[in-house]
């Protein structure tokens, strides 16, 4: 069993740490989070460096990677910057739908546009009345002779807006079956189809960069052909892509919380209180122990579902406890760099009060932590009588 990262994987992590270190400018960061604007200028960058979908085939613009790979960049780049870093991870998010159930076409005319930075993709699942239970759709999508006719509300919808190029909307198209989600189908919208209409869901605790949006359908008309995979099979391919996309925030949480890490250590070992650096308290150095371990546990964990999936192994448990336990530790070790740094960790200019805010909501989007539980405890009991 090896612990260790390849040669190409470690370039892949430096390169990741270079572009941070060159173009995640502080004070850059520190206006588009006043003025909660996209960062597209390192968003473009990224893209033109292969950050965006490097597990994409070459055929797509990708760089054929791993799944490995891809959170070996969101770590990194989560780490340098908790709120840039999350746009610029989920700037593909859902293309992976796409990627594993679409059809030659689609690929082709979606995939290579993502991974170039010509504008951002979406997954539309959450709807208001139903939340975190997929399992029911209010969103309908009728046959009328060669298209679908689609009607219905998403609610929370990362990168929902004026940056959408195309959602992956999860759609009840068989109303009859029972259980419901058997009769559920994927189909890819464009984003400027008429009768797709979006609103901003308001101010954010966190991710304050990223547009999150509710999402309507009124009457939008699409051709047969945008259907994904085959028609009410698009519960499983829900299931399925987060059983990837767990991953990559358990990762965006890791990052998060290395970055909060890194932030707080250097500020106790530069800062002195009763004629000594803070650093040498044993209460803060006990603070620190706790907290590496923390973020030790969370990548261990989390590489190892990624290395799983890349055997092309489907564990929802696994994924699941990734996620619960990085989103964990993000929140945890984000809270005690606050109380490391005191009063200067609530303020903005510290970062780490960002830090925590983002962390958040890696225990709330792609599954709550109770949801995670469920999918663990599932699992492990299996079916009972």
């Amino acid at each position: 069993m090896e612990f260790e990262l390849s040669k190409s994987q470690k370039e892949i992590q430096k390169a990741v740490r270079d572009f941070v270190k060159g173009e995640f400018k502080k004070d850059v960061i520190e206006e588009l989070e006043k003025t909660h604007a996209y960062p597209t200028a390192i968003w473009k960058k990224a893209a033109d460096l292969g950050f965006i979908g490097i597990h994409f085939p070459e055929e797509y613009s990708g760089q054929g990677m791993g799944v490995m790979e891809n959170i070996l960049v969101a770590e990194e780049l989560c780490r340098g910057d908790s709120s840039v870093g999350a746009c610029l991870i989920l700037a593909d998010f859902a293309s992976e739908i796409v990627l594993h159930f679409g059809s030659d076409e689609q690929k082709a005319a979606w995939l290579p546009k993502v991974a170039e930075g010509e504008f951002l993709s979406c997954g539309a699942f959450t709807e208001p009345n139903h939340g975190s239970d997929i399992t029911r759709m209010d969103t309908l999508a009728v046959r009328d002779g060669d298209d679908w006719v689609i009607n219905g509300t998403k609610i929370f919808i990362t990168n929902g807006g004026p940056m959408a190029g195309f959602y992956n909307v999860l759609c009840q198209t068989d109303t009859e079956t029972s259980p419901s989600h058997r009769g559920m189908s994927m189909i890819l919208v464009e984003a400027d189809r008429p009768g797709v209409s979006t609103t901003s869901v308001g101010e954010k605790m966190g991710i304050r960069l990223m547009d999150t949006a509710e999402v309507v359908f009124k009457d939008v008309r699409v051709p047969q052909s945008n259907l994904i995979g085959k028609e009410n099979r698009g519960f499983y391919q829900v299931l399925e892509f987060f059983d990837e996309s767990r991953i990559l925030i358990a990762a965006q949480a890791l990052g998060t919380a290395q970055g909060a890490f890194d932030r707080a250590l250097a500020y106790v070992k530069s800062r002195e209180q009763f004629g000594k650096k803070i650093a040498q308290f044993q209460v803060n150095q006990h603070k620190l122990a706790d907290m590496a371990t923390k973020i030790e546990l969370a990548r261990l964990i989390t590489y190892k579902a990624a290395w799983n999936f890349d055997q092309g192994r489907i564990d929802p448990k696994l994924t699941s406890m990734a996620k619960m336990v990085a989103a964990r530790a993000a929140v945890e070790v984000c809270d005690e760099a606050i109380q490391l740094l005191g009063g200067y960790g609530y303020m903005t200019e510290y970062e780490v009060e960002r830090f925590y805010r983002d962390a958040k909501i890696t225990e709330l989007y792609e599954g709550t932590k109770e949801i995670q539980k469920n999918t663990i405890a599932s699992a492990i009991l299996g079916k009972l009588k």
